[in-house]
């Protein structure tokens, strides 16, 4: 008999792909959001790359940042977006929930607790300087995390050159212009896909030749 929360993708008819890996059943998968999510305080785009990336394989470098990319135009928190992203892709519905209830489950508790003591503290100077120092510290993982998946811009479509220029057009608008995020997504992020449209179909006809 069959694991029933082993998908059917991973019977010995499929050939083993070399340096990647995948979750091994359902309760893999619930177990490691969960402890990917309870690390993810403050800077949780680190730990979500190391985990995935690094660590578990469940995504190349390349994959992560177009499913990131993927996740951050969704509504709704990035890492849960790409939770159900990962959870669809390897058990369809069923681990798209899983994967969910894992995010959410523990954390859920955790900030319910933790909400409930801070009200009584928060207005305490002690407190609000540690906020402030975790800040920093949360801006400086997402930056390292950032600089370390920029590689991955080397094999991009568009090409490295183009992929910089956007991501200066898009720091200049958000963080210098103070353009609202709808509209940098809408513009600058359209003129991505278009270039990037292009770009495939140019690879497309040149790998296939009338």
């Amino acid at each position: 008999m069959t694991n029933p929360d082993t998908p059917a993708s991973s019977q010995p008819s499929d050939p083993p792909d070399p340096g990647r890996s995948r979750p091994n059943s359902l309760s893999d998968l619930f177990w490691s959001f969960t402890w990917l999510a309870l690390q993810g305080f403050g800077g949780v785009l680190a730990v979500v790359q190391r985990e995935l990336v690094e660590k578990k394989k469940w995504l190349t470098r390349e994959e992560f940042v177009e499913d990131w990319a993927v996740a951050q135009i969704l509504p709704g928190p990035n890492v849960v977006n790409l939770s159900l992203m990962i959870g669809d892709r390897y058990f369809g519905l069923r681990g798209a929930l899983v994967a969910l209830a894992g995010m959410l489950t523990f954390p859920m508790l955790i900030v319910l607790v933790v909400a409930t003591i801070f009200a009584g503290i928060s207005d305490s100077p002690g407190v609000q300087g540690a906020l402030r120092g975790m800040g920093a510290v949360a801006a400086g993982l997402i930056t390292a995390t950032g600089l370390k998946l920029a590689g991955a811009l080397k094999t991009n479509v568009m090409g490295a050159s183009v992929c910089w220029s956007f991501a200066a057009i898009t720091f200049v608008a958000i963080a210098l212009l103070r353009v609202p995020l709808a509209w940098v997504l809408l513009s600058v992020g359209g003129l991505a896909c278009v270039w990037a449209y292009r770009q495939l179909a140019r690879v497309r006809t040149v790998e296939s030749p009338e």
